[in-house]
C-alpha cells in the first residue's frame, strides 16, 4: 500500500513538472501610448494594469500598428501583416460578399499551442476577415464568441459605419442579445473558459473591443472622472472600464491558484482614436437615428511627448503600452527600454512554454527571453517596418522615415509631399522634419524600406 502511494505521488510530481504554463493575450483596442497609471498617466485609475506591471516587465518602447487589422495579424502570426494578405480593411460582415481575409495558410499562435495540447479560445474582437469559411475557428481557436469585424455598439451589437450590420457570433452562429453589455458578456465567457480548463494548459486571447468608440463606459466610473475636461473625461472612464474587466480575469486566476503559472501578455493594438463619427443615414440597421454620435469626441488619449494617434505612423499611432507577466519564471516590477514589436510575442511564448517552432514558419519577430534575462540594454532589432494601404514607415536606430506611395530618389528629384524624416528620441520626438536636409539618411532609410517591400511583397502605388 505504501509503495502504491509513493508511486502515485511520484507520477503526480512528474505530471506537474511536465505541465506547460497557461497563456493569455490581453489585447486592448485604441488604448493610447501612455494610457495607464503605470505608464505615467496619473489621472487614470488602472489597478489591474498596474498589478500586471508590478508582477512583470513593462516595455517603454513597444510597437504594434496604426490600425486594428494589421495589428492583429502581426500579433497572431509573428509576421509582417503584408505576408498574410492584410494590408487593407478586412471583410467585416459574415453575410457580405467575400472580401479580404487573412490567408488561411498562416500558422497562428493558437494553432501552434493547440498542436502542443492547449485548449484555445478567443473572446472579443477578431477583425481578420469575417467570411464564414475563414475566421477564428479555422485558425486554431476551439472556441470563439464576439465580433468578427471592426467594432460594435456595446448594447445593440451592430457595426455602425455606413448602413451598419449586426455582428455578434458564437463561432459562425449569429447571436442576438440586445441590451446586454458586450464587454461583460465576453468576460463571462472568458472566466467560464478559465474555470473549465483550470487543469490546463489553455490559451485565451482576450481581445477587448474597448476603449474603442462608442465610448459607453460603466456608470461606476462616471463620478471618478467628472472633474476632467472632455474628451479626456469620457475616454478615461473607458480606460477604467477596460481595466475593470482585465481585473476580473486576474481575480479568477488568483482564486483558482493559476496566476503564477500563467503567462500574460498585455498590449494595445494601436494608439488612441481621434475620430468623430455619427449615423449618417435614415433606417440604419441598428435602429439608431440619423445624427446619433458614436465617435471618440476628437480624442482623449495621452501620447505624452509623441506626435500622432491612431491612423498615423508617428509614435503616438504605433507606440503602445505593453507588459509581459509570468510570476513563476520572469522578473517582477522590471522595465525594459529596448524597442520591441507585437510580432515578438509569438516566438517568446514558444520559448517560455518549451514548444519547438514549426520549421515551416518564418517569424519576423524575435523571442524576448534572452533580452529580458540580460541585464544590459542591447537592442534586438535593427529595423522596424510598417505599412497600411499605400502608406509606410521604417525605423532604423533613432530615425524614422514616413512615406506614401512608391517613389525613387533620383538626382535632383523633389521629395514627395508628406514625406517625414524624424528622430524618435529627445524632448520633442519627430517634431522636426529632416527630409530636406539629411538626404543621405533619407536615402538609407528609403533603401531599407524598398528591400523590405520586396521581401514581404508590399506594393505602395
Amino acid at each position: 500500500m505504501r509503495a502504491c502511494l509513493f508511486l502515485f505521488f511520484a507520477l503526480s510530481l512528474g505530471t506537474e513538472a511536465a505541465r506547460k504554463p497557461n497563456v493569455i493575450f490581453i489585447f486592448t483596442d485604441d488604448q493610447g501610448t501612455l494610457d495607464a497609471n503605470c505608464f505615467g498617466s496619473e489621472d487614470l485609475h488602472t489597478p489591474a494594469m498596474d498589478e500586471l506591471a508590478d508582477n512583470g516587465i513593462r516595455f517603454t518602447q513597444a510597437y504594434s500598428h496604426t490600425v486594428c487589422c494589421p495589428a492583429r495579424a502581426a500579433l497572431l502570426t509573428g509576421r509582417y501583416p503584408q505576408r498574410s494578405g492584410v494590408n487593407s480593411w478586412t471583410q467585416g460582415d459574415l453575410k457580405s460578399g467575400r472580401g479580404i481575409n487573412m490567408f488561411g495558410n498562416e500558422v497562428t499562435i493558437a494553432e501552434a499551442l493547440r498542436s502542443a495540447g492547449y485548449r484555445t479560445a478567443l473572446f472579443g474582437k477578431w477583425h481578420l476577415g469575417a467570411a464564414r469559411e475563414s475566421g477564428p475557428t479555422t485558425q486554431g481557436f476551439d472556441e470563439f464568441f464576439g465580433l468578427r469585424g471592426g467594432f460594435i455598439d456595446n448594447y445593440n451589437h451592430h457595426f455602425l459605419h455606413g448602413s451598419g450590420f449586426h455582428d455578434l457570433y458564437e463561432k459562425t452562429k449569429e447571436i442576438h442579445a440586445k441590451g446586454k453589455y458586450f464587454p461583460e458578456m465576453m468576460t463571462d465567457r472568458a472566466l467560464n473558459f478559465i474555470e473549465r480548463n483550470k487543469n490546463g494548459p489553455f490559451f485565451l486571447y482576450f481581445a477587448l473591443n474597448i476603449p474603442h468608440y462608442p465610448e459607453q463606459a460603466l456608470e461606476m466610473f462616471g463620478d471618478r472622472y467628472k472633474g476632467l475636461p472632455m474628451p479626456r473625461r469620457s475616454y478615461a472612464a473607458m480606460i477604467s472600464t477596460t481595466d475593470h474587466y482585465i481585473g476580473k480575469v486576474l481575480k479568477r486566476l488568483n482564486d483558482l491558484g493559476l496566476r503564477k503559472d500563467t503567462i500574460i501578455v498585455f498590449m494595445s493594438d494601436n494608439g488612441h482614436s481621434t475620430e468623430h463619427s455619427q449615423i449618417r443615414v435614415d433606417g440604419h440597421s441598428s435602429g439608431l437615428k440619423k445624427g446619433h454620435y458614436y465617435g471618440a469626441h476628437g480624442g482623449g488619449g495621452n501620447a505624452g511627448p509623441y506626435l500622432g494617434n491612431k491612423g498615423t505612423f508617428f509614435e503616438g499611432g504605433i507606440r503602445v503600452p505593453a507588459i509581459l507577466s509570468y510570476p513563476k519564471e520572469l522578473p517582477k516590477a522590471k522595465v525594459k527600454s529596448q524597442a520591441v514589436t507585437s510580432m515578438d510575442w509569438y516566438p517568446t511564448i514558444l520559448d517560455l512554454c518549451g514548444i519547438k517552432k514549426n520549421e515551416s514558419v518564418s517569424f519576423d519577430g524575435k523571442s524576448l527571453v534572452p533580452m529580458i534575462m540580460d541585464k544590459g540594454d542591447k537592442e534586438i532589432h535593427d529595423e522596424f517596418h510598417w505599412a497600411w494601404q499605400n502608406q509606410w514607415a521604417v525605423r532604423v536606430g533613432d530615425w524614422k522615415l514616413i512615406g506614401r506611395g512608391s517613389w525613387d530618389l533620383k538626382s535632383g528629384q523633389k521629395i514627395p509631399s508628406g514625406t517625414h524624416l524624424g528622430k524618435v528620441s529627445g524632448e520633442a520626438p519627430e517634431k522636426k522634419n529632416y527630409a530636406s536636409e539629411k538626404k543621405e539618411l533619407l536615402k538609407e532609410l528609403k533603401d531599407a524600406h524598398d528591400r523590405w517591400s520586396e521581401m514581404v511583397g508590399f506594393s505602395a502605388r
